[in-house]
């Protein structure tokens, strides 16, 4: 899976869209004329950071709608519905920072020696805990395998040597990341 510039473009501006349009009133953004991959159905996360820091972060972690409808109302969930931040603030809009987590589907991981640190992402459940942590979490915090499950089972609500209880279930997935940071280098794996 790879997403052409032209798209990544355009998704950036649909999420950046959304958020002005919940912020000012203006309509939210229209997807008619979208290229094919928008309609896709895939799943999703939007990350917001301001001046460096996280500030919102939701998404789809299965195709449940196209592309492009779940970006409008990710970026909007992320913004104004994240538990962990009050919502964000008119003025808060020209340094804000967005990231789009294109999700390849989930894999049922069997042995944790597969998962790659960078390139998969990590999802944990056991009974009804769940944890995701995106594959560029444990990248930019300089996590090992071990500490990358931990985190994630703690994400979960899980104790962190969780992810060793044949009774927890761990999925892997890849994505496809890119930002309108100004120092992003294009699209990450």
């Amino acid at each position: 899976m790879s997403i052409s510039e032209a798209d990544q473009k355009q998704l950036l501006a649909l999420a950046r869209g959304s958020i002005r349009a919940h912020l000012t009133g203006e309509a939210i953004p229209s997807l008619e004329g979208a290229s094919p991959l928008l309609c896709e159905n895939r799943g999703v996360f939007v990350s917001l950071h301001r001046r460096g820091h996280l500030r919102g972060c939701i998404g789809y972690l299965e195709a449940v709608k196209p592309l492009g409808q779940s970006v409008v109302e990710m970026a909007a969930a992320a913004a104004f519905h994240d538990p962990r931040f009050r919502p964000l603030g008119k003025e808060e809009l020209a340094d804000l920072d967005v990231e789009i987590s294109v999700l390849t589907p989930m894999q049922r991981l069997e042995k944790v020696e597969n998962i790659e640190v960078g390139k998969h992402g990590l999802y944990i459940e056991k009974g009804s805990c769940r944890g995701l942590l995106l594959p560029q979490v444990a990248v930019e915090y300089r996590w090992d395998r071990t500490k990358f499950l931990e985190q994630t089972c703690c994400k979960a609500g899980l104790p962190p040597q969780a992810w060793k209880d044949p009774d927890t279930r761990i999925y892997t997935f890849t994505a496809d990341i890119f930002s309108d940071h100004p120092a992003a280098a294009g699209s990450r794996k």
